[in-house]
């Protein structure tokens, strides 16, 4: 199935649900929700959303809002107000629904786990579209200067995916840590052989872990690693931390990056992906790695230079990579990341772009999606931490110093 323009029994999201969600997923229940808005904007506009097919567990499970079943809880929503609701999960190439649909939509909403690319040639042809958002956190797959010149909005649900994130890069440093995935595949294999996986396992107390970007999602992370006693706690970001932010979690500012690695047993990467930070770590930078350090990156694919990292994961340089982001996303069959190893056989944490959208995130991201459409439909202003592009330009400093 490709693209869905049916009106399924799943409704709507208010925001006042949110917290109640939150703190226990299995109060939200789509069906039950009734729409409330009554909006101020011309009827029959396009909204197009690419978001990602989720098959039989979609049918089974309606928390999984981001896919094309479910379709975010928007459809009854949308269309009761004489707005056109395309959902799509086919974005490549000239002739895809994305493609042909972005030409005279006035919204597009797209999530990053499986996001349509709107480069700037697409933003050319995309007469008629205002704004653009992001269902989750990173909006890096939008040309945001391409963006910012044809006065198109760009907004995100900032803290949507904070939380399931931080959570999942300290379950992938302990994995790496530990050793965890080659001593499972024993298991599964019906081996048994202790000193095989014991000699590439470590403790993570009394290592120095470092993150490169400390906002939202770096910041949670050093929270959670406290309880670890690490030796030391370092990072690296252009926007320094408030003093006492640094001082309650016991974390060292290091200025220089080449430095900040060189000192690192684990490095966790935890930036959004602009021209600043594409391909930011990369062979050069990875001579500088600890020998034998850990990396964990569940930002962006593209932050890391795919071929070097293969390459230090193999000669050792590096033991161990994890994360579920990719330079293309769905990755490609033969993607160095997904069979690479270390010299030992093992190194590899890498899993499929799922950190951000546990049903806990995308209970909430579906609900800040939909804020947002409603600020936007009745001409009110956003919240500004949602904001990446608006009316006046950029208006955060997540993307880099512009």
């Amino acid at each position: 199935m490709t693209m869905l323009r049916l009106s399924l029994s799943q409704a709507h999201i208010r925001r006042g649900l949110l917290s109640s969600a939150a703190k226990s997923p299995r109060l939200l229940n789509p069906a039950r929700l009734a729409p409330s808005l009554s909006h101020q904007s011309t009827a029959g506009m396009k909204v197009l959303a690419v978001l990602y097919a989720g098959g039989e567990a979609a049918k089974q499970e309606p928390r999984l809002l981001g896919t094309i079943e479910n379709q975010l809880g928007l459809r009854e929503w949308l269309e009761k107000q004489g707005h056109e609701y395309v959902v799509t999960e086919e974005k490549e190439g000239p002739d895809s629904a994305f493609q042909k649909h972005i030409v005279d939509a006035e919204v597009l909403i797209t999530t990053p786990f499986h996001p349509g690319y709107l480069t700037h040639d697409l933003i050319q042809k995309a007469k008629n579209l205002k704004i653009c958002i992001t269902a989750g956190v990173g909006s890096d797959h939008v040309d945001l200067n391409a963006a910012l010149g044809k006065g198109i909005e760009v907004l995100e649900v900032s803290g949507s995916n904070v939380v399931s994130v931080a959570e999942h890069v300290v379950m992938s440093i302990l994995l790496l840590v530990r050793n965890f995935v080659p001593a499972h595949e024993m298991i599964e294999r019906g081996d048994w052989q202790v000193s095989e996986v014991a000699r590439a396992a470590y403790d993570l107390e009394g290592k120095v872990v470092g993150t490169i970007g400390a906002g939202r999602i770096g910041y949670r992370v050093l929270q959670r690693l406290l309880p670890f006693d690490c030796k030391e706690l370092l990072y690296y970001d252009y926007n320094p931390l408030p003093e006492e932010a640094a001082k309650a979690v016991k974390v060292r500012r290091v200025e220089d990056l080449k430095e900040f690695v060189s000192q690192c047993d684990v490095v966790t990467v935890n930036c959004p992906l602009h021209e600043g930070t594409r391909g930011l770590v990369n062979a050069e930078l990875l001579k500088h790695f600890k020998k034998g350090a850990w990396l964990v990156n569940t930002a962006r694919g593209a932050i890391c230079d795919k071929d070097a990292v293969a390459a230090a994961l193999k000669s050792g340089q590096i033991s161990g990579y994890s994360g579920d982001v990719w330079n293309v996303q769905p990755a490609p069959k033969d993607h160095p990341w997904r069979t690479m190893k270390n010299p030992l056989g093992g190194g590899n944490g890498m899993v499929p772009h799922y950190s951000g959208t546990t049903l806990d995130a995308q209970a909430r991201y579906a609900v800040g999606t939909k804020s947002i459409l409603e600020n936007y439909l009745l001409n009110k202003p956003q919240e500004p931490h949602n904001v990446i592009v608006g009316k006046k330009g950029y208006e955060t400093k997540a993307y880099g110093q512009r």
